[in-house]
């Protein structure tokens, strides 16, 4: 049984890549984040305000309700959340996520998609939002998610 789990959420399968190298990298588990209401072309659509994507984005206390669960989070000890970046910050599935299960004496590992933004922003708010958590320092992730991870986990 691995002690690390690869939890991930992607809208378009560039972030899913990620989560899979990393974990087979890192000798983890893979749980997708996946939102109860699966998204639309439509609901992704950043450019138009009144998208669902847009809509959740603009409200902090949104929290939409994911699909599924991790089947023994206690077994974990580390904990790569992956998301792409939606302006600037993880999108709130994934806040659904962090807010769901206790992560208490886990190390947690933050590692996201961008086609322009970066990661400091990103991680500043994770530790903003989830001070209690034992965050690590993250990564943007292109074509290096299992070099990255391995060194992460010193490997």
């Amino acid at each position: 049984m691995s002690k690390i789990l690869v939890a991930y959420f992607s809208a378009s399968g560039v972030t899913a890549r990620a989560a899979e190298e990393i974990a087979q990298a890192a000798g983890g588990d893979l749980y997708e984040i996946r939102p109860a209401q699966p998204y639309t072309a439509a609901g992704l659509d950043w450019t138009h305000k009144q998208s669902r994507s847009s809509l959740e984005m603009t409200d902090p206390a949104c929290r939409p309700a994911v699909a599924g669960a991790v089947a023994d989070m206690a077994r974990y000890e580390t904990v790569f959340v992956g998301f792409p970046i939606w302006w600037g910050v993880e999108p709130r599935v994934v806040d659904t996520f962090l807010e769901g299960y206790d992560f208490a004496g886990k190390v947690m590992i933050p590692f996201a998609t961008s086609g322009g933004s970066g990661m400091p922003y990103a991680q500043r708010h994770l530790r903003s939002q989830y001070p209690e958590l034992d965050w690590r320092e993250g990564k943007l992730v292109r074509r290096d998610g299992a070099e990255w991870a391995r060194s992460a986990l010193g490997l």
